[in-house]
Formats: structure tokens, C-alpha cells, sequence
């Protein structure tokens, strides 16, 4: 929890610049947001790499790795700051995108040594730590400039800057605290060999999900309500300000948003655990249809619609989000539990960049409320996904 808290500080008090900071070193608007849509990239490859890396060495490395790459991402953006390089801004976003990655292993890590009847709340109490470092990221972006003028670099850097220690705070955190080790712990407590298991990750985690067709409907709702979120909540800004939004209000329902994101995930894992996992994933479906339904009929500027519509948002997210990832650890052979993982988050983080490149296509050519009602596609994939799981688990209890 320490590590996802502060390891969060390092993402989110660089996102109120990173497209300032691309916009100025590119000269363009139009390529202000290819720092965030590199960072997510970049969390979609890390998670791959560091379910490998974790395979055979365990949480601790893999989540150190991560948190120190994403370390070095920050400094290089700074880097970039004050040489004036675009490329290496997109270099250094790609690595900070190894944090996002981190904190996702980090969700699973606390199933690994949890009772299967309190996996879902294991998983969000880590998963609302993400909270802390959310809420207090963004408001360090004053004193990061203040800090920025202190050290003699450019002002938009400061928060990068500042979001490096973040990340090298976590890696303390997790590599002098996280052991015994619980994936290699879990390992042992049920017998495994400790030597890497034969075959491609990519080739152990498909064999998984073809042998346990319930992985893919999890890996589906995970990447639907990401792809979701992602999606409509980048373009919400935009829609706000051609209304006559003050940066204030928008800051606001973005702060409105990530609440809905967080702050209930400990609710959502005790009805995970209670009512099990596909009717909560269901259940955060319906609830992105009615948020995105909202959206569509929010009008430019500030309304009610939008401050009500991106709460839901965020919500839906979490409901399928913490339900989905449970899932993903209920039914994740051991032995290749972190192949798995690795494939879930590169596949929601993947699904998630493309998302997010369509959205701006899409707002330009027709408009806010159309991406809106087209993303109740992705919202009703998930139900669908749940629907499938909860038939499967019938089955399965029936035999």
C-alpha cells in the first residue's frame, strides 16, 4: 500500500504538464498528448517484461525494476526539458510507463498469499492506496515548479523531477520491505520447483487461457472498461473548455473522476468477495452505459450531466476493474500466474492507447457526444463478459 501510494505520486504529478511540455518542444498542439499516449504504451510493454522478469525472480524484483525504470523515464524527461528534445520526452514517457506497470503487479501481489475468499479485497485496499498518490500528485504541481526554479530547470520539469523520487521511493520501500517475497512464498507453500517453467511467457499464458476459457472473459472485461475510461475521460477536458469551462471546473470533475476511480475500491472487493466476481464485473458495465449515456447528453462547457456522467465513469471502472483482476488471480495457474497477469495488462494497456488515439479522431470529426454513445460498445462487451463468466461458474459449481 506505502509503495503504491507513493509510487502513484510519481505518475500523476507529471500529468498536468506532460502535454504542456510536449506541445512546447514540439511546436505543435496536435502532438500535445503523444506524451500520454507513450506512457501508456510504455505500460503495456513493461508489463510483459516485468511478468518475465517476475516469473523467475519473484514481486520484489520485478516491482523494484519497475519503479526504478520508471525512475530513470522522469529524469530523461527533465533531460529533455532542458535540451529541448521531443524524442527523448517520448523516450523518457515510454519508460515512466514501467511505474503504471508496477503498480498493476502490485495489485496482484497482494493475492498471492491472500485466502481465495478475501482475494477481492486484498486487491482493492492496494488498489485504493493508488487514491493518496492520485489526490496529492497533481496538487504538488506548484511546489514542483517552485522546486524546478530552486534547482535551475525549466518549469514544466519540476514535476518530473519530482515525481522521480516518488518512484526511487517506492523502489526503496519495496525492495528493502517486500519479504518474504509472496509469489516465491506462494510457490513454496505449494511446492513448486523454483526453476523457470519450460515454454515462451506469451506461449504459457495463451495455454492458460485456452484451458480456462473464464481468463479471457476476465482479460476482456479488463480491457474493455479501461479502453472505456481511457477513451472518454482524456476527451472530457476538451469538451469542457469549448463550452467556456474555467481550468478550475475541469480540474474538478477530473478530481471527481478519479474519486469514483479509488476511493470505493475497498467496497467493491467485499462485494467481490461476497457476491462473487462476474455479477460485480456486470454491475460496472451497466454502470459505464448509464455514465457514458450521460456524456452524450452533456452539452459543452460545465453541467450536471458531465459531473455526474465521468463520477460513473470512474465508478464503472472500478467495479469491473477490481472484479475482472480478481478473477484474473482466482483462475491463474501458480506457475504461470505472473505469464498471465502480464498478458491481462499489456492487453488492457494496449486496448486502452488505442482507445485513447481513436478518441481524438473521433471528437474531431464528429464529436464529444458521438464518441460517447460509441464507447457503450466497449461498455457492453463487459456485460457480456460477465454474463459469459457467470455462466461458467455455474457450470463449473454444478459438476
Amino acid at each position: 500500500m506505502l509503495a503504491q501510494a507513493v509510487g502513484a505520486i510519481g505518475i500523476t504529478i507529471g500529468i498536468a504538464t506532460a502535454s504542456l511540455l510536449a506541445r512546447d518542444l514540439s511546436g505543435s498542439e496536435s502532438l500535445a498528448g503523444l506524451a500520454g499516449t507513450f506512457q501508456v504504451l510504455g505500460a503495456a510493454i513493461a508489463s510483459y517484461l516485468l511478468a518475465r522478469v517476475m516469473s523467475t525472480r519473484g514481486r520484489r524484483v520485478g516491482i523494484t525494476t519497475g519503479f526504478l525504470l520508471g525512475a530513470t523515464g522522469a529524469l530523461l524527461a527533465v533531460v529533455a526539458g532542458v535540451v529541448g528534445s521531443m524524442v527523448l520526452l517520448l523516450l523518457g514517457a515510454i519508460l515512466i510507463g514501467a511505474t503504471t506497470a508496477a503498480n498493476n503487479a502490485s495489485r496482484y501481489a497482494a493475492t498471492d498469499l491472500a485466502l481465495p475468499e478475501r482475494r477481492g479485497r486484498a486487491l482493492s485496499t492496494v488498489v485504493w492506496a493508488t487514491t493518496i498518490g492520485a489526490v496529492a500528485g497533481p496538487n504538488l504541481t506548484g511546489p514542483a515548479a517552485s522546486f524546478a526554479d530552486l534547482v535551475g530547470i525549466p518549469d514544466l520539469t519540476g514535476p518530473f523531477a519530482l515525481g522521480a523520487i516518488g518512484m526511487l521511493l517506492a523502489a526503496l520501500v519495496v525492495g528493502t520491505q517486500l519479504r518474504p517475497d509472496p509469489l516465491l512464498l506462494a510457490r513454496e507453500v505449494a511446492d513448486l520447483p523454483p526453476t523457470e517453467p519450460s515454454g515462451t511467457s506469451w506461449g504459457r499464458a495463451r495455454q492458460a487461457v485456452r484451458e480456462r476459457p473464464v481468463l479471457g472473459l476476465a482479460i476482456a472485461g479488463l480491457a474493455g472498461a479501461h479502453a472505456a475510461m481511457v477513451g472518454v475521460m482524456t476527451m472530457t477536458p476538451i469538451h469542457m473548455e469549448h463550452g467556456g469551462a474555467e481550468l478550475r471546473i475541469i480540474g474538478v470533475v477530473i478530481s471527481i473522476h478519479v474519486l469514483g476511480m479509488f476511493a470505493f475500491s475497498p467496497l467493491v472487493g467485499l462485494l467481490s468477495d461476497r457476491i462473487g466476481r462476474p455479477p460485480v464485473l456486470g454491475a460496472g458495465g451497466v454502470v459505464l452505459l448509464v455514465s457514458l449515456v450521460l456524456c452524450a447528453a452533456a452539452p459543452e462547457g460545465t453541467s450536471w450531466q458531465i459531473f455526474s456522467g465521468l463520477f460513473l465513469l470512474g465508478l464503472g471502472w472500478s467495479l469491473a476493474t477490481v472484479a475482472a483482476s480478481t478473477m484474473v488471480a482466482d483462475h491463474a495457474p501458480l506457475e504461470a500466474r505472473t505469464d498471465v497477469q502480464g498478458m491481462a495488462d499489456l492487453v488492457m494497456g494496449v486496448t486502452a492507447a488505442s482507445a485513447g488515439g481513436l478518441a481524438g479522431l473521433v471528437v474531431g470529426l464528429a464529436g464529444y457526444p458521438v464518441l460517447a454513445l460509441l464507447t457503450t460498445a466497449l461498455a457492453l462487451g463487459v456485460v457480456l463478459a460477465a454474463t459469459r463468466a457467470a455462466t461458467l461458474h455455474r457450470r463449473a459449481g454444478a459438476m
